[in-house]
């Protein structure tokens, strides 16, 4: 198996908090004001829907504290990649190459991009058949802050991380202090509903989308000041963070509005702040500025680490030579960052919000849970390898998070076999790529 580079080419200036802000400001970008109209239409039912949220923040620290085993052996950029090529080798890392390629990273820029574009046409009047130009537009000029250098990047990163958590916290203390709302609607089952775990495991996959992005750190491995311990540590706050954030925003949304409400809204959280007396009709305008801030952050942070997986990939030869350019002047992977754009242009352009947000959502999670499971294959085959950190709680904690990763995937597929046999025909198409890479890079070297 070949090594993997023993020192990256892009210098290391993020230090822990910018690389926890990573984290918190990818992952926080418009699932959480879009996804509890989604869950509430599915389940129907407050506490199962609040539940529900508790699992898939249980779920993404099983996750976290598992990956960051991984990223603590092994900063490089690429992350993910890095840990399926050492684990099971190249076929398997050129395989979850092609599925960012082909699949995630596009839908991930686009899903986000859209909901940008979506609400700035509540403060800036323009056709809605130009929100997806809106939306590509937003992803270029990010592209062009990202080339010109992460720092820059980062730091509007930690800036606007600040700005939208603090947000939702304050949307949380204003909806319970305001008395507005109503604990009667925290009710167990709302009558009529019936809540099944087929029900529960697809509304559950709608809340990944929101969760997802902590695992986007480990892409920029390569850039982070004391890798061996920052990373573990910004994983695992960074997480945390977001998961108690996700859970106060939700209870604010069920106090301040019926599942019936919540169901029938698709700007929840405009609907939400327009119920707290502070604020009144202004709250509309303003959740659209906030929509727009958490959007525009998580769209940098998808730029600042996607395009890492790429440049790695073209690092170990597994794509274009090109792709690894590093740039002169500004130090950073500009191609692989041109190359991510406009595959998010392109997306964005042919899709709408829910297809790239399932698209994402299930052509990822099978390959974190070859990540995951890397902890227990590195485990066996390399148990004196230097682990600067070690999975709390092993072996369960990988375990449930291999557990419930299979089970959503299988339910995705029983329940709405179509689409989702599309998404993961496109991503197996990668085995033939990869021999025919294999073929191509044999002929050139002729």
């Amino acid at each position: 198996m070949p090594e993997l580079t023993t020192e990256d080419r892009l210098p290391r200036n993020l230090g822990l908090w910018s690389a926890a802000a990573v984290l918190v400001g990818t992952t926080i970008g418009s699932g959480i004001f879009l996804t509890p109209s989604i869950v509430a239409k599915a389940v129907g039912s407050p506490l199962p829907m609040l539940a529900l949220w508790a699992v898939a923040g249980v779920i993404t620290l099983t996750g976290a504290l598992s990956i960051a085993e991984m990223a603590a052996a092994f900063p490089r950029s690429g992350g993910i990649f890095a840990y399926i090529l050492e684990a099971y080798g190249r076929l398997p890392a050129f395989v979850y190459g092609w599925a960012e390629l082909t699949v995630i990273r596009a839908a991930a820029m686009g899903g986000i991009s859209t909901v940008f574009a979506r609400y700035l046409r509540e403060l800036v009047v323009f056709p809605k058949e130009d929100e997806r130009v809106v939306a590509a537009a937003l992803i270029v000029a990010i592209a062009l802050l990202n080339y010109v250098g992460i720092s820059y990047a980062a730091a509007l990163m930690n800036f606007t991380t600040v700005l939208k958590y603090g947000a939702l916290l304050g949307l949380t203390v204003f909806a319970f202090g305001a008395g507005s709302g109503d604990v009667g609607h925290f009710t167990l089952v709302a009558p009529g509903s019936v809540v099944t775990g087929s029900v529960m495991l697809t509304a559950l996959v709608r809340i990944m989308w929101a969760y997802d992005g902590w695992s986007n750190l480990s892409f920029v491995g390569g850039e982070v000041k004391d890798p061996g311990r920052a990373l573990p540590r910004a994983l695992i706050l960074g997480t945390s963070a977001i998961v108690l954030i996700y859970l106060l925003v939700n209870a604010a949304y069920l106090y301040l509005l019926s599942t019936e409400e919540i169901a029938g809204v698709d700007r929840v959280a405009a609907v939400a702040v327009s119920r707290i007396p502070l604020f009144g009709a202004a709250g509309a305008s303003i959740m659209a500025g906030i929509v727009m801030l958490s959007g525009f952050g998580s769209v940098n942070g998808t730029l600042m680490t996607g395009p890492r997986i790429f440049f790695a990939m073209s690092e170990q030869r597994l794509f274009f030579p090109l792709i690894a350019r590093v740039s002169p002047r500004f130090k950073t992977p500009s191609a692989a960052i041109w190359l991510a754009a406009g595959l998010g242009v392109a997306y964005v352009l042919q899709n709408n919000f829910q297809q790239l947000a399932e698209r994402f959502v299930l052509g990822t999670w099978p390959f974190y849970a070859l990540a995951v499971a890397a902890v227990y294959t590195l485990r066996i085959r390399r148990p004196n390898m230097p682990r600067p950190y070690r999975t709390w709680g092993y072996p369960v904690t990988p375990g449930l998070f291999l557990l419930a990763s299979v089970g959503m995937v299988v339910n995705a597929i029983v329940t709405n076999p179509r689409d989702n046999v599309v998404t993961f025909g496109i991503i197996l198409t990668g085995i033939p790529a990869y021999f025919a890479w294999k073929w191509w890079e044999a002929r050139g070297r002729r």
